[in-house]
C-alpha cells in the first residue's frame, strides 16, 4: 500500500488509523508551547526535572523516561515538522499498538545505554561526579527511532520523508556529534535507531506489511457474460 492512500481516507479514519503519530505530536507541541510559555527559571527547574540524568533515573526512572519524551527546549518551531516526516511514515508500517511499542523501547533502550555509560564512567574516575546530573531531554531518541523504520520497511513516500528527516538531524541537529568520545546524545541516538531498525523490521516482518486498502475488486463482466456463465451447457445432439 501507498502512502498517497492516506489522503483519501475520511478524517475520522486517518485519526485513528494514525492515533500514534497524531497523539504524540499534539503532546510534544502541548507540552512545548506551555514551556515556551514560563519563565526562564521555571524553565529550568523544569528541564531539570524531566531530564533522564543518571542521578533522576535512580530516584524516578518512569516519570522522567516518560516526560523528556515530550519536551523539546530547543527549535520548538522544527520538532513538529521531524516528528511527522518520521512517524507518520512508521506508524503506517507497524499500525498503532506495535509503533507505541517500538517507540517506547527505543526511549528506554536509548537513555539506559547512554546514561548507564556515564554512570560506569562516573564510577571509574572518567568523568566528574557532576555528569551525573547532565541535562538529556527532547523527542529525538523517539523521532530517530522512527526514521529507521521508515527507511528500512516503508513504502517510498516515507522512506524519503525519513531521510529528509534524518539529514537534517545529522547535518543541522549534529545527532551523533561526540560518538567517538561516548557523549550522551550520540550513544543515544545510535541505540535508538539500532533498536528500532531491530524490532521494528522484526514486527513489521511479522504484521506481513501494513493493510490499509482492501484487494480491488475483479472488474465487471458484461451481462451477456454472467448469464451464460450460470447457463447449463447444452447436451450433446443424438444420433441415431
Amino acid at each position: 500500500a501507498n502512502l498517497c492512500f492516506m489522503w483519501r481516507l475520511t478524517p475520522r479514519t486517518l485519526l485513528s488509523r494514525y492515533a500514534v503519530a497524531w497523539v504524540y505530536l499534539a503532546c510534544v507541541i502541548a507540552v512545548g508551547l506551555g514551556n515556551a510559555a514560563l519563565s526562564s527559571h521555571d524553565q529550568a527547574v523544569l528541564v531539570s526535572w524531566a531530564s533522564t540524568s543518571v542521578d533522576n533515573l535512580e530516584h524516578d526512572p518512569v516519570l522522567c523516561l516518560v516526560v523528556s519524551a515530550f519536551l523539546p527546549v530547543e527549535s520548538l518551531a522544527a520538532w513538529p515538522a521531524l516528528i511527522a516526516l518520521a512517524l507518520f511514515g512508521a506508524n503506517h508500517v507497524l499500525g498503532n499498538r506495535r509503533t507505541a511499542v517500538v517507540c517506547a523501547a527505543a526511549q528506554v533502550a536509548g537513555t539506559v545505554v547512554s546514561e548507564g555509560i556515564v554512570a560506569f564512567r562516573v564510577h571509574i574516575g572518567a568523568l566528574p561526579a557532576a555528569d551525573r546530573h547532565l541535562l538529556d531531554v527532547g523527542p529525538s531518541y523517539v523521532v530517530a527511532a522512527a526514521i529507521a523504520v521508515a527507511v528500512l520497511c516503508g513504502p517510498w513516500l516515507a522512506r524519503g520523508a525519513a531521510l529528509a528527516d534524518l539529514a537534517v538531524l545529522v547535518f543541522a541537529g549534529h545527532i551523533f556529534a561526540g560518538l567517538g568520545q561516548l557523549q550522551v546524545p550520540a550513544v543515544g541516538h545510535t541505540t535508538a535507531l539500532a533498536v528500532r531498525a531491530m524490532a521494528g523490521g522484526a514486527l513489521a516482518w511479522r504484521r506481513g506489511g501494513p493493510r490499509l486498502a482492501p484487494p480491488p475488486c475483479p472488474p465487471p463482466q458484461p451481462a451477456g457474460h454472467a448469464a451464460n456463465s450460470k447457463r447449463p451447457p447444452r447436451p450433446p445432439p443424438r444420433t441415431r
